[in-house]
């Protein structure tokens, strides 16, 4: 690992940058997430440039050298992309992504610590790859960017790993293999319970199955993955607490009262009573706890905010709501399509859900409705 070391700059200097670089960083990540669902939009594809293009710039202007050199080079790569030149995929995005998050990083620790340590050999291997990048081997283009994402990470030269081969492989089921009897047994349990309260809510059959088999799949293209079991556990008992919620209020279809969604909301406390005397499942239990929570603290029950909610509730928070816009019962006309589903989810919730986890569900719905 290298070390740099800033020259003394004045605070409200440093942080003007770490707000601008933040702000920029968010900005590319929903265009990500836009571009995995219109990849030739090129208003999209010239606001990505142009974020990155401001980053490095910003970068230049306070001396932080290191990281300027390789984002020079992926704004080539952008420049490529919204003069058609090159193809947006998910690979793209991932590098992206992870140069990004090296960035962020970088000035953080330069602000909060007067200096960053940053990974020069990874940095400059990347380089070399992506260097290599240009108009006229546009077939070329995937392997590189796996290539130049490996050497990012430090993974070995695998050259153009199948992530569409990893992406479609859905499990057959919602309890998660190789799980101790004990495990096994409460899954199962959980499964059968809530068959009847699902159908009492009028969600479709095997909702339960369904939120965990998605989640799993969307789960294991992160590269700091949830527990499965807990994962599914949460899946199965998130919504226990509308078995006491009366029928008349579940199945309303007009607006509620203020009174009537206070007692709706009351379910997430009823179904998290479920788990709290099993330990084993503490982490579900806190998933249950806040997948109605939004990043931007509008949801239920606690208001949380941003890294206050837990990583499998941001992604329970996106499932939950795909179901309910896939899976409404076979009578109600405003059930929608996959596809459809994807795209109101992306465009009615801006700022509530997970950019990460949006981004990683794009990626793979995507492929998923290809095949």
């Amino acid at each position: 690992m290298a070390i740099f070391t800033p020259e003394e700059l004045e605070q409200d200097i440093l942080n003007d940058l770490s707000e601008e670089i933040q702000e920029l960083y968010e900005a590319s990540e929903q265009t990500l997430i836009e571009l995995e669902l219109t990849p030739t939009d090129n208003e999209l594809q010239r606001s990505l440039f142009r974020s990155v293009h401001t980053i490095k710039g910003d970068l230049g202007l306070v001396g932080f050298v290191p990281m300027i050199e390789v984002l020079q080079y992926l704004e080539d790569i952008l420049d490529l992309l919204r003069k058609g030149e090159a193809s947006y995929t998910s690979m793209l995005s991932d590098l992206v992504l992870k140069l990004m998050d090296r960035v962020t990083r970088f000035v953080t620790d330069c602000i909060k610590n007067g200096q960053a340590h940053y990974d020069k050999e990874g940095l400059d291997a990347t380089i070399v790859v992506i260097k290599q990048i240009h108009a006229g081997n546009k077939s070329d283009h995937e392997q590189l960017l796996q290539k130049a994402i490996n050497c990012l990470t430090h993974q070995e030269n695998k050259g153009c790993s199948d992530v569409q081969g990893k992406q479609l492989e859905l499990a057959k089921t919602g309890i998660p293999k190789d799980l101790s009897p004990d495990k096994q047994g409460d899954l199962l349990f959980f499964r059968e319970l809530m068959r009847p309260i699902e159908k009492r809510a009028g969600y479709k059959e095997g909702r339960g199955d369904r939120l965990a088999i998605l989640a799993f799949y969307i789960n294991g293209l992160s590269e700091q993955p949830i527990a499965e079991e807990q994962l599914a556990v949460a899946c199965y008992v998130h919504d226990f607490g509308m078995a006491f919620m009366p029928n008349h209020v579940v199945m309303k279809t007009d607006k509620l009262t203020n009174l009537e969604a206070n007692l709706m909301r009351s379910h997430v406390y009823k179904s998290t009573r479920l788990l709290e005397h099993l330990s084993i499942w503490d982490e579900a239990r806190k998933i249950v706890m806040q997948h109605h929570e939004n990043l931007d603290g509008s949801g239920y029950p606690l208001g949380l905010k941003g890294d206050q909610i837990c990583n499998g509730a941001k992604l329970l928070a996106i499932l939950d709501r795909y179901d309910n816009l896939t899976n409404l019962p076979q009578e109600n006309e405003q059930s929608l399509t996959p596809k459809q589903a994807v795209i109101a989810l992306n465009q009615n919730y801006k700022g509530q859900l997970s950019g990460n986890w949006m981004r990683l569900f794009n990626q793979g719905m995507t492929q998923f409705l290809k095949q």
